[in-house]
């Protein structure tokens, strides 16, 4: 989630969830919010490590099954242009949607 849609759904300015991300402490009230809006737990968000993380994704990523394999597709059998350009149309309507929000807050 992006630091604007996080400070919007905790009802804070972008800068200030830059400020939290740069700070050690984070105040428990603050913390709950966040952890909401992330649809994640508190102890979640305080035990985060990025290292721990990618040694799970990378332990436990095999091609050995089935599904896997499958998700490795080499050969895509879609047009790789319109897959792109129907990302940019997707990309396009969140930032209007996002336009929208913030001039309905606005008001």
């Amino acid at each position: 989630m992006k630091q604007e849609a996080l400070a919007i759904a905790i009802g804070v300015s972008q800068q200030t969830i830059s400020n939290i991300e740069n700070s050690e402490e984070v105040e428990e009230e603050v913390l709950l919010k966040i952890a909401e809006a992330l649809e994640v737990s508190v102890e979640g968000i305080r035990n985060f490590n990025e290292e721990t993380v990618l040694n799970i994704i990378s332990n436990t990523f095999t091609s050995n099954d089935t599904s896997t394999l499958n998700a490795i597709n080499i050969q895509p059998s879609f047009n790789t242009v319109d897959k792109i350009v129907e990302l940019y149309e997707r990309l396009l309507q969140a930032e209007k949607d996002k336009v929208a929000l913030l001039e309905q807050l606005k008001k």
